[in-house]
């Protein structure tokens, strides 16, 4: 008995071969849920499954969710070709009322071989692990998806040349979350992302050192400006003062002072002396606090600024 369906109301099943499991030629193909599954064992053959019937028309917002066949595209941050779906454990059916022992039992054996047949490799879990800190220090730093995934792609090159062996898996993720946000120029600084380790800043700093030198990384040059609107929107300022402190920057950068300096620091001082211009004034201490800096960086920065650059300030 094969199971069939509608294809014009369901999406369709159609005649599959046996279950590799118990032999049974009871097989459903429903690309409803994208899943190739044998009626009597419960065994799920494939989950991946693309419908190639016909392309439907829609014209509104409810027929288009309706007759729409695919589903969210993989994420690149999970561990390839490791199931999402997760048997949970509460103890109560779904009703909420309290389970047997004999059924619980069962459960938790369902659970604990579900765990085991996700993850087959060490190098699987190890990713794995890398992946859960990747996502709670993306999540402290509110950092976009492609940095999430930049990063894991060189957490992953990382394990192939054998970096992590020895070493904290969350101070190598770190370091790849730093070097990803280079990458892409999101402004955080070394300082900021090691706030979320364990290990501190001189682990992850060794471990960046390490990535530059074993791993391919096209990593560009710091850029001040990058740094500029994020501490001005942390600051409340306005548009102005951060075309001010851009242009500042930019002089800087056609004098020269800006190689061998603190980007993060240059990017402080530069707001510091616009708001000195603008009048939306900002002591030292609120912006070294914004740019994740100290004060006596954003006044070293700021005497060489005005000194080199002989910027009038007023009193």
């Amino acid at each position: 008995m094969i199971v069939e369906d509608n294809l014009s109301k369901r999406g369709g099943e159609s005649k599959a071969e046996r279950c590799p499991e118990c032999g049974s030629p009871n097989i459903i193909r429903s690309y409803d849920r994208g899943e190739l599954t044998c009626v009597d064992c419960g065994l799920v053959i494939d989950e991946r499954l693309i419908d190639q019937g016909p392309e439907w028309r829609a014209f509104t917002p409810e027929e288009k969710e309706k007759r729409g066949r695919a589903g969210p595209p993989l994420s690149a941050t999970s561990v390839e070709g490791v199931s999402s779906t997760v048997i949970q454990w509460s103890g109560r059916d779904a009703t909420g009322h309290k389970l047997s022992p004999q059924k619980a039992f069962e459960i938790s054996r369902w659970r604990r071989w579900q765990i085991r047949s996700r993850i087959q490799t060490s190098q699987d879990r190890n990713i794995q692990q890398a992946a859960n800190h990747l996502e709670r220090i993306a999540f402290r730093l509110n950092l976009p998806q492609n940095v999430k995934e930049e990063a894991l792609k060189i957490y992953r090159s990382a394990v192939k040349v054998g970096l992590v062996r020895g070493r904290s898996i969350e101070s190598v993720m770190a370091a790849s979350i730093y070097a990803a946000c280079r990458i892409l120029k999101v402004p955080r600084t070394l300082d900021e992302i090691a706030d979320y380790t364990k290990a501190g800043r001189k682990d992850v700093a060794r471990c960046y050192r390490l990535l530059l030198r074993h791993v391919k990384l096209n990593i560009p040059i710091a850029d001040p400006i990058d740094f500029v609107p994020r501490i001005v929107s942390a600051l409340g300022l306005s548009g102005v003062l951060q075309r001010k402190a851009l242009e500042i920057i930019q002089y800087a950068r056609k004098a020269g002072l800006t190689a061998g300096k603190d980007p993060a620091g240059l990017a402080a001082a530069a707001i510091y002396i616009a708001s000195l211009q603008t009048g939306e004034r900002k002591t030292q201490k609120e912006i070294a606090r914004a740019a994740q800096v100290t004060e006596v960086t954003v006044r070293n920065r700021y005497k060489e600024l005005i000194r080199r650059l002989k910027i009038p300030i007023t009193s």
